[in-house]
């Protein structure tokens, strides 16, 4: 039976995922910050994990609690919104410890288990934003593009032992909570003499009918980069994300 490791499970692309994959008869190890079992329905393919992203120690328990597995997804992560000059570089350090480095390192702590077994996907869950420059995103954005480098990079190293690499990359969410929590996170991240400007920024209302991404489009767009060994590295998820990926192809 396939299993699959999914990180960020507790809301959004990665809980929408781990459902996808419990309907389709895999094992799923959902991890989270704080676990939490009674957000996906009870079964006996489901492990229900903590872990931390940033914390090496959470890491190696959780990878070892897992035991084999045949594809990790790398879900968790966060935003961050400001205009640069008022976001701090701590902050900056922080979202690059929890985007960059714990996809990173969650990556390099089954690569061993994927050699030995010749065989494994590691799916990367990037943001349709390294597409199109946009404004009060530039250390998100930088964040998820260096995600982008490192893994087309790790593609050509692991490819000879039989290991796969994907970026699934989704658009504009509303129905998560994505958008909110990365206001949150920006504190103080707009200087007054940027004030004016962000306040049309934040108060630009999208068009009524623009196209947008879903959970569902993502969990798909997932089991897609792993059970198709053809899927390109690279698979937009959203419609908002297929056409922005459209154009720049």
């Amino acid at each position: 039976m396939n299993a699959i490791l999914i990180t960020g499970s507790s809301s959004g692309f990665g809980l929408e995922t781990a459902r996808y994959f419990l309907d389709r008869d895999w094992t799923v190890i959902a991890t989270m910050r704080t676990p939490r079992k009674d957000v996906l329905p009870a079964s006996e393919r489901l492990r229900v994990v903590e872990l931390d992203v940033t914390d090496a120690t959470s890491i190696a328990r959780a990878v070892e609690e897992a035991g084999p597995i045949d594809a990790l997804v790398n879900n968790a992560g966060a935003g961050l919104m400001g205009a640069l000059e008022g976001v701090s570089i701590d902050a900056t350090r922080q979202l690059f410890e929890l985007n960059t480095f714990g996809t990173m390192a969650m990556t390099q702590a089954v690569l061993p288990g994927f050699r030995r077994q010749a065989s494994g996907v590691i799916v990367n869950v990037s943001s349709a934003v390294t597409l199109k420059p946009l404004p009060m995103l530039s250390a998100y954005t930088a964040s998820k593009a260096a995600m982008e480098a490192f893994s087309e990079d790790l593609a050509l190293e692991v490819a000879s032992f039989g290991v796969r690499v994907r970026l699934v990359i989704p658009g504009r969410a509303p129905e998560t909570s994505f958008s909110a929590a990365a206001r949150a996170r920006s504190q103080n991240g707009v200087p007054e003499a940027y004030a004016d400007w962000a306040r049309q920024v934040f108060s630009a209302a999208p068009q009524q009918k623009a196209e947008v991404t879903t959970p569902s489009d993502v969990a798909k767009a997932v089991w897609h980069a792993v059970t198709d060994p053809a899927s390109p590295l690279r698979i937009p998820a959203g419609a908002d994300a297929i056409k922005l990926a459209a154009k720049v192809a």
